[in-house]
């Protein structure tokens, strides 16, 4: 920041929270999409085992281990998307929201310093931030 432009490096800033929010966006889609993928993959395992159940019913002792194969492929696409892929997702989202509010408030803060704003204005700045249970009450600190 030093030597720059206030301008300048509100810039390049600016455009290193949008491309880290893009990144992240991106691992988010994935996950989602696995997801949404995730069902329909157990939907098709069901099939395939409902038809090798449905072409050996005149063998009884095939008839249990294809109807396990059609009830546990349904089983881990409902436990691949509702257990791992949508709770990544969001826990991808979470930081991602976390990271842009910090990456934000450096923005914020080199700006007010760039800009020469007095010390005590920019900890009010930054109280901002936080939850208003967290706040320091003037005079606490």
């Amino acid at each position: 920041m030093d030597g720059h432009e206030p301008d300048f490096v509100q810039r390049m800033l600016s455009k290193d929270i949008n491309l880290a929010v893009e990144r992240h966006e991106l691992g988010q889609k994935f996950l989602m999409k696995l997801a949404d993928m995730g069902p329909a993959m157990g939907m098709i395992g069901t099939l395939i085992g409902l038809v090798g159940m449905l072409a050996n019913m005149d063998d009884p002792k095939t008839i249990g281990p294809s109807m396990a194969v059609a009830l546990l492929t349904t089983l881990y696409g409902a436990v691949l998307a509702n257990a791992v892929c949508i709770p990544l997702a969001d826990k991808l989202t979470y930081i991602a929201d976390q990271q842009r509010l910090s990456r934000t408030l450096i923005l914020e803060i080199i700006g007010a310093i760039q800009e020469g704003i007095n010390p005590k204005v920019m900890g009010e700045m930054l109280q901002t931030y936080l939850p208003e249970g967290q706040r320091a009450v003037a005079g606490e600190e």
